[in-house]
């Protein structure tokens, strides 16, 4: 009886181990399966073709990738490689940078207008076309410099660009049809195309917040057909306004007496108000929770004024004591931007920057300031001002939100002077 305990006893302890060794291999396995999943994360060129591998990659379904200040510092106007993308829907075939080819697309005009119509794509190609330069932006550009970390894409510097657009102005289009707009239309409410299984998108933002000239109907982007995964065939163009409001791949837009009431209006895209939506933004505490609506915020629309430094960059050495502190300013484009100044003693004293040149109302403003440094470590700080007198924060967290939009602080850079 002994004996068979004692083979029991072995046995089970065989078992025991069998298991064991098992569980480990397989324990090792799933490790090994999830290393080899970190290190096989996909490159932008792989989520989207035709994009430079040197974006950062947030997320791959939807698609939502920066740039980076080094890429933007080398371009004029960002080309379709390096320019940041940032989709809500995913449309099957459409993650490319080669057009969007369509014969037939249609966009549906309606609302409070004389006569609702429908146009394709070929048609807008037909009528009178306008370029226009602006900077693209996502309102959540800069999000990782609140703290604490709001909710969203940890976007850093990279979610902006600046790119050109060629296409069919809203106010040709209207005069083309002999269609006039209603007095009582406050607001132009797009619908993005649902085919493939897509999700609705809708968005609005009111006539009176931009230039309403300058609002298009756009077909190409840097001299070539709208990119696909650009909004390719048509997107509707808002110059100076954060992305959110340049609605891809159109496939409807109504002149509207208020905003629309989507998900994607409220509570998403949204930042806290006073009443009224064009007061400026409340101040939040930082961590708290707010209950948006349509009557206690305000979308995303007018870009806030911001500047980028370009160069030098964040933990470069620079040779030599003549340092060319160089970046961009950009703002909504209702009022020039003034101003760039540049701090080198952490804001002990600014000076003015000399701005070089813009490309236009809606796009960068290009600035210079040459410092005589001796050799050491250095944090260079710049703000823009425009001639509204609006300007950057010192610190850009007094306009903590929880969704962490609208980031416009000052920019700080830490480098090496050799």
């Amino acid at each position: 009886m002994d004996e068979q305990k004692k083979v029991s006893f072995e046995q089970a302890e065989m078992n025991r181990r069998a298991f064991l060794k098992k569980t480990a291999a397989a324990g090792a396995a799933v490790g090994m399966m999830g290393l080899g999943m970190a290190q096989q994360q996909p490159t932008a060129d792989q989520v989207v073709r035709g994009k430079n591998p040197k974006l950062v990659v947030l997320s791959s379904r939807p698609v939502v990738m920066e740039s980076t200040l080094e890429l933007l510092g080398t371009e004029r106007i960002t080309s379709k490689a390096n320019l940041f993308v940032r989709n809500n829907i995913d449309l099957p075939g459409l993650n490319t940078t080669e057009p969007n080819v369509q014969p037939g697309w249609v966009v549906e005009i309606g609302g409070l207008i004389s006569a609702p119509f429908r146009i394709t794509v070929e048609e807008l190609s037909r009528l009178p076309q306008t370029e226009v330069t602006s900077v693209l932006q996502c309102s959540g550009n800069g999000r990782a410099n609140f703290n604490p970390r709001p909710s969203g894409n940890p976007w850093t510097y990279g979610g902006v660009g600046q790119v050109t657009w060629r296409g069919v102005l809203l106010k040709t289009l209207l005069e083309a049809k002999e269609v006039k707009l209603n007095e009582n239309a406050r607001f132009i409410t797009m619908n993005a195309s649902t085919q493939g299984g897509a999700q609705p998108y809708e968005k609005s933002f009111p006539i009176s917040v931009l230039d309403y000239n300058s609002a298009m109907l756009a077909l190409g982007m840097n001299g070539e057909p709208l990119p696909a995964v650009h909004g390719g065939p048509v997107r509707l163009v808002a110059a100076g306004t954060f992305g959110t409001a340049n609605v891809k791949w159109l496939a409807k837009l109504e002149f509207t007496a208020s905003e629309s009431s989507g998900n994607e209006q409220v509570p998403r895209y949204r930042v806290p108000v006073l009443p009224g939506w064009n007061t400026p933004i409340l101040p939040t505490q930082p961590g708290s929770r707010y209950p948006y609506a349509l009557n206690n915020s305000r979308s995303n629309w007018g870009a806030n004024i911001n500047s980028f430094i370009l160069s030098p960059l964040a933990g470069s050495s620079v040779k030599g004591r003549l340092v060319e502190v160089r970046g961009v300013a950009w703002n909504d484009g209702l009022a020039p931007v003034e101003s760039v100044e540049v701090s080198v003693n952490g804001g002990t004293s600014w000076r003015k920057a000399i701005i070089e040149g813009n490309e236009g109302k809606f796009g960068w403003y290009r600035w210079v300031s040459p410092q005589l440094l001796a050799p050491g470590e250095y944090e260079v700080m710049a703000r823009a001002t425009d001639t509204l007198g609006r300007t950057q924060p010192l610190n850009g967290n007094v306009w903590w939100n929880e969704r962490g939009y609208e980031w416009n602080g000052v920019m700080r850079v830490k480098f090496k002077v050799t």
